[in-house]
């Protein structure tokens, strides 16, 4: 990896620094705070660590490995284009469950990173989101531009999906069944588009759906 080795310090606290970072935001937390949080001195947080931006960019690195391996299980256990997809969608929502402080992190604090972490970023982010069109079977479909519009905007869905029902009181079964019918209609109608141009427009108009219904999550 491209950052400092994880200390054990930090594999142990990872929890706590993430819900720090994650609840008051990357802004607001200091080194000292971090060092407190993580039971060692500045100095040596600073010995393992030489800024928050390399913390942040060990945790956003460390959800886009885990998305990127999620796609490598679900390519290797659901063959058929149909059950991706649904494994694809039901994979997301547990990962929001079990990661939330990462899709939060991600969402809003990967902008703190310097250029070369931001850079290192957006590979990341392009890795996955060309993985998603190639498990989809829908890479050759697309010129350049609709690939990057379209890989993006599924991204953009399944990540934000799950925090528009947030403030509903629905059980586990409901939410997501709600869920894996808005996003799966959406996904499919955008691998099959009549022309090129119209892949691209949809692609915008569901990533701007997803950033105006996302609602913020109280966890």
């Amino acid at each position: 990896m491209s950052t400092p080795e994880r200390c054990s310090r930090f594999a142990e606290y990872r929890d706590k620094v993430l819900e720090l970072f994650a609840s008051k935001g990357f802004g607001q937390v200091g080194m000292r705070e971090l060092a407190a949080c993580l039971g060692l001195s500045p100095g040596s947080l600073y010995h393992h660590y030489p800024s928050k931006q390399h913390l942040l960019l060990d945790l956003i690195e460390e959800f886009y490995e885990e998305l990127l391996a999620t796609l490598g299980r679900i390519e290797q256990k659901a063959p058929a284009k149909r059950d991706r997809l649904n494994s694809l969608i039901r994979a997301h929502l547990n990962l929001h469950r079990d990661m939330p402080w990462h899709f939060r992190l991600v969402e809003r604090d990967s902008r703190c990173l310097n250029e070369e972490q931001q850079a290192r970023v957006r590979h990341l982010r392009e890795q996955y989101e060309r993985r998603l069109l190639v498990m989809l079977g829908a890479k050759t479909r697309f010129s350049e531009p609709g690939v990057l519009a379209a890989g993006h905007a599924i991204a953009r869905l399944l990540n934000s999906a799950p925090d528009w029902l947030a403030r509903h009181s629905l059980d586990e079964h409901e939410h997501d069944e709600l869920l894996e019918n808005l996003v799966s209609g959406g996904i499919e109608r955008l691998l099959a588009p009549r022309r090129a141009n119209e892949a691209i427009s949809l692609a915008r108009s569901i990533e701007k759906s997803s950033k105006e219904t996302q609602a913020p999550t109280a966890i």
